[in-house]
């Protein structure tokens, strides 16, 4: 199977990782110095036991050369979803099928516009990795991979799946992934934003009960709406849950903080910006997630102004 990994951040380059000894892949990315690291050297991942591993990946800036996919997955942050769904429209073979493992709403909406309704799937991950430096990937511990298929995708979904199980990652193919996406919408919600405004990681969230509250309003908020959108979450607490993962990666930078403190765009339009426009599309009230979110949109215009 030939697949192009759109995204050479933490999770593109976990997945390749994972997926390059049994398939053909070839990581697609425009984060120059992480290519040329990966080009020039094995990737290192360094385990949670502080354990080595190295990995050999393609990458490349270009879709000029790769020959037609039977899998774009795609990896990037949710700004790049355009570009990333652009591009794999080109190269995925006439039978292929792009999937997203992007965070947030509103990926695979975007993904259909572009290579067809009839080609796009999604799924959730709740695999942990971030990029130590360029060349370095840190692996966060094993989580699982869900992916949602229909009957004229399910050859090419199954197949996938069991490339990642023999990739030692735990993956399953489900009708529906729409619970398991909004349940992680809602940690998602809950910490990601918080640890950015704060300026803190995960676990620092636990030490405060000013913290532990706007955390949990923020979890019990998208569990709401997700209700009124007829989702049922894969558990009963969305704030009790919200404190686990906390909990389970408290030493954790989460993704949206890093992206602050590089001057970057973040993911908040399709994490708590999806949650208040979801929530007013049927009528229910989200204002932690709407000040959360005007908070960290706030971050981001005054790192533009300080650039400038």
């Amino acid at each position: 199977m030939r697949i192009a990994i759109f995204g050479v951040g933490a999770m593109g380059c976990l997945f390749g990782a994972r997926l390059s000894p049994h398939a053909e892949v070839t990581l697609v990315g425009h984060w120059p110095e992480q290519i040329a690291a990966l080009q020039r050297q094995r990737l290192r991942i360094i385990h949670p036991d502080r354990r080595d591993e190295f990995a050999d990946l393609q990458a490349t800036n270009s879709i000029d050369s790769l020959e037609p996919v039977d899998i774009a997955l795609i990896l990037t942050k949710s700004s790049g979803t355009e570009a990333a769904a652009r591009s794999a429209a080109k190269v995925l073979a006439p039978d292929g099928i792009a999937i997203t493992l992007q965070n947030g709403l509103g990926n695979l909406e975007i993904l259909a516009e572009h290579v067809g309704a009839d080609r796009a799937t999604l799924g959730v991950t709740t695999e942990g990795a971030s990029i130590d430096r360029p060349g370095v990937l840190r692996y966060g511990g094993r989580g699982a991979t869900h992916l949602s298929t229909r009957p004229e995708i399910n050859g090419h979904v199954q197949a996938f799946a069991e490339l990642l199980q023999k990739g030692g990652m735990a993956a399953r193919v489900l009708d529906d992934v729409s619970g398991l996406v909004w349940g992680k919408l809602a940690v998602n919600a809950a910490i990601n934003p918080l640890t950015a405004v704060l300026g803190v990681t995960n676990g620092m969230l636990l030490e405060s009960e000013a913290a532990r509250s706007l955390m949990a309003a923020a979890a019990r908020e998208v569990a709401a709406v997700a209700a009124a959108h007829g989702i049922t979450l894969p558990f009963d607490d969305a704030a009790a849950r919200a404190e686990d993962v906390a909990g389970l990666t408290a030493t954790n930078r989460s993704s949206m903080l890093q992206d602050i403190e590089r001057g970057v765009p973040t993911e908040i339009e399709v994490i708590s910006g999806a949650v208040v426009r979801a929530g007013e599309a049927r009528g229910i009230p989200t204002p932690v997630n709407a000040v959360l979110y005007r908070l960290v949109k706030t971050m981001e215009e005054l790192a533009v102004i300080g650039r400038g």
